[in-house]
């Protein structure tokens, strides 16, 4: 893919944006599509708890016949084996906490962004926010390999500045951490120029993706799927579940994961067709 540094990237508001759904030959325009999606949101309904963000048999299935036709990825915010455990699918490729970590067929294992030197620092932070956070009902601060997630989705609302100022005093007290932010959680990344848009772009090259008669597809939920829409924008196509509280640099929208599935299905439909003409 070109260098993007200098991209002018168009954002729009979510509502604005046009079905994916109703659009899907214009979309693709006869192209064999590439798909990249989040998983939550995307896949399964956002929940209080993310342990009980189950899959349904219907969208593996679903899935699945997509993947026999293109290439999939899921890209999760997400510790990669989690996700992986999630989907139980092994024709798909997976990059879990955004992107620094990936997987797929053929025994494909990479850790491209670097993130392994940010894990004494994210010891160190689950510490101090598992002391300081334990008195506040209903916060849940989720260690991941190469992240914490602090979820505030079930905090009383005049508990909510607590946990964002402890959060953001732990992540200034460790230069190793940046921020960021979500749907209701508050991560602690590592500190390096990666991130979901880079994954996919990682994956564009080597997958060799990167071919006049291939569209990849982006569909995500949340401000962490923002860098890839960004990325795709002018050589792919973003797809918006729903909305979140900013403008969006996709450029399509989706109502949410029935409208996903229903998306996902067509999708393979369609490339089922263009592969028998």
């Amino acid at each position: 893919m070109k260098n993007q540094s200098n991209k002018i990237v168009q954002k729009h508001e979510a509502k604005d944006l046009p079905s994916a759904l109703q659009d899907i030959p214009n979309l693709i325009n006869g192209k064999k599509p590439a798909v990249f999606l989040d998983y939550d949101g995307c896949l399964s309904p956002i929940v209080k708890d993310p342990e009980n963000a189950v899959m349904t048999e219907e969208m593996r299935d679903t899935l699945k016949r997509l993947a026999n036709v293109c290439s999939v990825a899921v890209v999760s915010g997400r510790d990669r084996a989690n996700v992986e455990k999630l989907v139980q699918l092994d024709n798909l490729y997976y990059a879990g906490s955004h992107g620094f970590d990936i997987s797929g067929p053929n025994n494909m294992h990479t850790e491209p962004g670097g993130a392994s030197e940010a894990v004494p620092a994210l010891d160190k932070a689950q510490k101090t926010l598992d002391d300081r956070l334990k008195e506040v009902e209903g916060v849940l601060v989720e260690r991941k390999r190469y992240a914490i997630a602090v979820h505030y989705r079930n905090v009383a609302d005049d508990q909510v500045n607590k946990v964002l100022q402890v959060t953001d005093e732990v992540i200034g007290q460790h230069p190793e951490l940046k921020k960021g932010p979500g749907k209701k959680v508050m991560e602690l990344k590592p500190n390096l120029d990666w991130h979901k848009g880079k994954a996919v772009r990682w994956l564009i090259e080597e997958l060799d993706l990167n071919k006049p008669d291939i569209v990849p597809l982006y569909i995500g939920d949340d401000l962490t799927d923002e860098d890839a829409f960004a990325t795709l924008q002018g050589e792919g196509i973003g797809i918006m579940v729903g909305e979140h509280d900013e403008k969006t640099a996709a450029e399509y929208r989706l109502e949410d994961v029935e409208d996903v599935q229903a998306f996902l299905e067509t999708l393979t439909q369609t490339i089922r067709r263009q592969q028998n003409v």
